[in-house]
Order: C-alpha cells, then sequence, then structure tokens
C-alpha cells in the first residue's frame, strides 16, 4: 500500500506510476478529494471537541439553573453533530481505504518502461540450449510413455489443468522440492518454514493479494479461510501487526507449499501438458530487510534462483521486467526462464521482487531502530526458488536419452533411492 502522503503531496508521481503501468489513474483524483474532505472534518470535528469540553467545565461551575439547562442542551446539540460528523469521516475513511489498497507499488526508477512483457529486457543467457542427436521430445509424451505423468486420471479425479504423477515421476518432483530447500538452508543462509495452506484474509490483504486478485483466489466461504497461491502469502504474515527489532534483520525464509489459483485459461500451446495448472508446487525465497539493504538483498535473491537453476545443469537467462509487466507491489522485478528443448521455448521459474515498503504498510510490520526512536517500515522481498511444475518439464526435456529415459541429475541422485536413469 503507498503512503497516503506520497499521494496527498506527489499526486503526479502516483499518476505517472500507473501510466507506466499501463494502469487507470482515475483513483488518485477521488483519494484527493476524500482526503482533503477527511482532513477537513477532522479539524472541525476536534475544534467542536474542545468548544464542548470547554463549556462543559463552565456548566459545573454555573449557579443558574436555567443557564446551565441552556448550555446543556447546546452542548447535546453539539454532540450529535460530532457523532454525525465522526461517521462522515468513518465512511470517507472506508472509501480512501479501498482506493489506496487497489493502487499499485512505485516502480523504481530502474524499471524499464514497456507497455507489456513483449518489451521486458533480456539481460543475459547463461549456457546454451543443448544440441540432441535425436528429436527431443516434449514432456507432455514422455511423461505418459514412462509412467510417471498420468493425464487421464488426473482429469477423471478433477477435471482439465490437472494431472497425477507416479512412481519415478513423483519420487523425482519432491528431489527437486527437497534439493531446493536444502540448497538454501544449507549454503544460502535462508530458514525453512512449514507454513498453513490456508490463511486468513487479512493475511492475504496484507501481501497485496486482496482485492485487487480475488478472482484468482480459491477461498473456504465457510470459514473465510484462502487456499494460498503462494506461500509469499503466509511468510508475509509470519510478522503482521510486530515490531521486530534491527538485530534480528535481515530475516531469510524459504518454505514448500502447493498453490493453487484460478487461472483463466483457453486451450493452446501455452497451457499443453503440466506448465500452468490450478494446482502447483513451489519453493519460495523470502526477506525481511531495512530500506538500505533491499537493493543488495534483491541482488543476493538473485543470484540464489540463478545458483539452483545452474545446479540443476540447466540453460537460464534472466529478463528485467518492466513497468507495464512487473507485479501489482513490486517495484523491480528480474525473471528467470529456462531453457525447454521438447517444448522449444523458455519457461518462466522464477520472479524475484523488491516490494520495498508496500507490503509491510499493508501487514503493518516494523523494525526498532537499534538506536532508538520511533519504529520504521522495513523492506521485503520474494522470490521463485524455483517454481515446479515448469522446473520439473526442463528436468525431463534436458535429461532425456535417445531410448526415451530419463537421467537423473547428480544433484538430485541423493533423494531418488539409487535411480539414477528413469525407465519405463
Amino acid at each position: 500500500m503507498l503512503d497516503i502522503n506520497l499521494i496527498r503531496e506527489n499526486p503526479d508521481i502516483v499518476r505517472k506510476a500507473l501510466r507506466d503501468r499501463q494502469s487507470d489513474a482515475a483513483p488518485v483524483d477521488e483519494i484527493l478529494v476524500l482526503d482533503s474532505k477527511r482532513r477537513g472534518l477532522l479539524v472541525e470535528v476536534e475544534t467542536l471537541k474542545a468548544e464542548k469540553n470547554a463549556v462543559s467545565k463552565e456548566i459545573g461551575q454555573m449557579k443558574d439553573p436555567q443557564l446551565r439547562q441552556s448550555k446543556v442542551e447546546a452542548m447535546r446539540a453539539v454532540g450529535d453533530k460530532i457523532s454525525e460528523m465522526d461517521k462522515q469521516v468513518s465512511a470517507i475513511e472506508e472509501r480512501l481505504h479501498s482506493l489506496t489498497a487497489i493502487l499499485p507499488n512505485i516502480p523504481d526508477p530502474r524499471t524499464p518502461y514497456g507497455k507489456d512483457d513483449s518489451e521486458n529486457i533480456v539481460i543475459k543467457t547463461v549456457g546454451s540450449p543443448k544440441k540432441f542427436e535425436f528429436e527431443p521430445k516434449p514432456h507432455w509424451d514422455l511423461g505418459p510413455a514412462l509412467g510417471i505423468i498420468d493425464f487421464e486420471r488426473g482429469t477423471k479425479l478433477t477435471g482439465s489443468r490437472f494431472y497425477v504423477l507416479s512412481g519415478e515421476g513423483a519420487r523425482l518432483q519432491r528431489a527437486v522440492i527437497a534439493y531446493m530447500l536444502d540448497l538454501h538452508t544449507r549454503q544460502q543462509g535462508y530458514r525453512e518454514q512449514y507454513l498453513p495452506f490456508m490463511v486468513k484474509s487479512d493475511t492475504v490483504f496484507g501481501a497485496g493479494q486482496l482485492p485487487k486478485f480475488a478472482d484468482n483466489l480459491y477461498k473456504d466461504h465457510e470459514e473465510d479461510l484462502y487456499f494460498v497461491p503462494t506461500a509469499e502469502i503466509p511468510l508475509t504474515g509470519l510478522h503482521m501487526d510486530e515490531i521486530l527489532e534491527e538485530s534480528s534483520l535481515p530475516k531469510l525464509y524459504t518454505a514448500y507449499t502447493p498453490c493453487f489459483r484460478r487461472e483463466k485459461m483457453s486451450a493452446g500451446r501455452d497451457v499443453r501438458g503440466i506448465k500452468r495448472g490450478h494446482q502447483f508446487d513451489k519453493v519460495e525465497m523470502y526477506i525481511y530487510c531495512k530500506p538500505e539493504e533491499s537493493e543488495k538483498m534483491l541482488q543476493k535473491m538473485l543470484a540464489d534462483a540463478e545458483a539452483t537453476c545452474a545446479g540443476l545443469g540447466l540453460t537460464y537467462r534472466v529478463k528485467q521486467l518492466c513497468t507495464g509487466d512487473i507485479g501489482f507491489g513490486a517495484t523491480m522485478t528480474y525473471d528467470l526462464e529456462v531453457w525447454a528443448p521438447g517444448c522449444d521455448e523458455w519457461l518462466e521459474v522464477s520472479s524475484v521482487s523488491n516490494d520495498t515498503d508496500f507490503q509491510s504498510r499493508r501487514a503493518n510490520i516494523k523494525y526498532r531502530p537499534a538506536e532508538g526512536g520511533k519504529p520504521r517500515l522495513l523492506h521485503t522481498l520474494n522470490g521463485s526458488g524455483l517454481g515446479l511444475p515448469r522446473t520439473m518439464i526442463a528436468v525431463m526435456e534436458n535429461y532425456q536419452q535417445p531410448d526415451g529415459t530419463i537421467l537423473v541429475p547428480e544433484v538430485l541422485k541423493p533423494w531418488m533411492g539409487g535411480t539414477e536413469v528413469i525407465k519405463p
């Protein structure tokens, strides 16, 4: 959430940010009108309250019954007016909150301008797409042939866009998750969290997913609980409404969760196989830090995500997202894409973002400076480390053999129970 002072004092900055994001700037004008009206009402209310308090003291010292009664009735009318104005202030504040809640974060000046994802910038490519002496198969052919992906039973159980991983397929995914968690915790300094897969609406709001993405979330309406669309949500909520000590920062967390999203998908190349679905697994990285450390933490998180790709032996590239494609809460975002030779395309497996104080303001997360003074908002960062099943797709397609088998990458062997080659 943006600081109301920023909107009030620098509305053109907010308007430009919305234009750069290809968003509507109209809410800014209404916010300014409502904010001005609210402040005017508050001044008037405080003046009336001061008057009422002063007269109340006078009434206590009055000896003339008629004059006292006259003053009492006058102050009763003032009290009624104060009550009515308090209701007006409350209604305005509710409307202000709803409007500011839908304003996205201000892009970092270094985030390149662009209208959509076609204008994202490739910063670097690490490795070269693997050359095969045979025609590499896509995972939607490899998996069923090996008996490790079952699309028909996934559809039978739930519907389209669901599937079953079986035998070594299920074990391979579990190995990828374990590899990533161990890498993050043992080598990169993150602390693992096992989180609820359902959270309260306040938690979802604090992370910036409500109200904007309500239509994409699965909800238990009876209990007012949401299935998590990403571990970023509960990781933000871990310290909601808390004041942390400066000495405890930065806090680096990682977590595995299944993710649930009501994505609008149509038939076609983009959704074939296991690339996109309403349920998928992901390992998340998340950092709380002081504002002056957030750029360094962003670069660390990006390097950690790159190391995860490199450890799997995957060719990958890093893209900086433009203003028209960065996420709602982000000021700067880098995407990591891995090459999938069977699909013949680059697949996004991670988005690494600096949200600055956008989430901490919504979730009321602050830190107490070591030198004392007023608690300050901290910065939060998030990134996939990595997302499945696209990582699975890249592993299967890059490590396939001419006979249709799949070699197990070296880093995954400790979790594969001795399996080095996945066979039919």
